[in-house]
């Protein structure tokens, strides 16, 4: 399995990072889900000679899709009913959510490579070395912020006594799943990044280095299946333009070029302000 991910700059140095829109594999890790406890547990007790973090992820993965579903019913609930509202304040947490996480979290472990596309007049070890930096960050940020939501959710539910829905408790529950996935995704794209650099790390002399850091890149280029392949592209650079900074139009057809999520895309904008 491989993802093609986009990275270009915005504005001066913040960059865009976003996975190019995948829907074949989403349909199919849809199908894989179970969707009720029975089939839940059937899928459990079948595969028991996987190990215990397998089915510790399906369960999650059967716990986020049943989020999914309570936050559809309330996306379709009238307007200016109770659940509205919820739904209208949940938009309002969503909005503060770093599209750097959306990011890191949709990078699944079944990855085999990434193809990176990118402006032609950026340099690929500069790419390459933002991707190391955002993933290594990641995996840091998020792994903290994982433990600090798990350590909330017992506080949060001292809320479900009261009569009414325990926003609180759903949305710590929320940010502890996505901060798990961002963690995982991190971890994965570092692994990732890092395999066509792993010689660049040996002692050498910077002559022997800068011919192994180009022969790294031309095979980036050139081999299909490696981990990582670096593409430059002429057409991101048009659409990009020459001034220091991207606006929503010249966004907006970027996503339609490269088939992104405009909302997502987006994000990295209003984060700007």
């Amino acid at each position: 399995m491989r993802a093609r991910l986009l990275v270009f700059p915005i504005k001066g140095r913040n960059w865009c990072f976003i996975r190019s829109i995948d829907r074949s594999t989403s349909q199919s890790q849809s199908s894989q889900t179970p969707f009720t406890f029975k089939q839940l547990w059937q899928q459990i007790s079948s595969s028991s000679h996987k190990p215990t973090a397998a089915n510790v992820e399906l369960c999650i993965d059967f716990a986020a899709n049943k989020m999914n579903n309570a936050w559809s019913g309330l996306e379709k609930a009238p307007e200016g009913s109770f659940k509205n509202q919820i739904h209208s304040l949940g938009l309002k947490l969503l909005s503060r959510v770093r599209p750097s996480e959306i990011f890191l979290k949709s990078i699944p472990k079944q990855l085999s490579g990434v193809e990176v596309v990118y402006p032609a007049s950026l340099n690929a070890r500069l790419v390459r070395r933002r991707l190391r930096h955002i993933a290594m960050r990641g995996s840091i940020i998020h792994k903290n912020y994982f433990y600090g939501s798990v350590t909330l959710l017992p506080v949060t539910s001292a809320f479900a006594v009261l009569p009414l829905p325990n926003v609180p408790f759903f949305w710590i529950l929320f940010r502890t799943y996505s901060h798990w996935r961002a963690c995982k995704g991190s971890e994965k794209l570092l692994e990732l990044v890092s395999d066509s650099s792993k010689r660049l790390n040996s002692p050498e002399t910077d002559q022997e280095k800068e011919a192994t850091e180009n022969d790294s890149e031309k095979e980036n280029h050139t081999t299909p299946d490696s981990p990582l392949v670096m593409q430059a592209s002429e057409e991101l650079q048009r659409l990009i333009g020459d001034g220091n900074e991207v606006n929503k139009c010249k966004l907006t057809e970027i996503c339609k070029v490269f088939d992104l999520n405009t909302m997502d895309v987006l994000k990295y904008q209003q984060h700007l302000k």
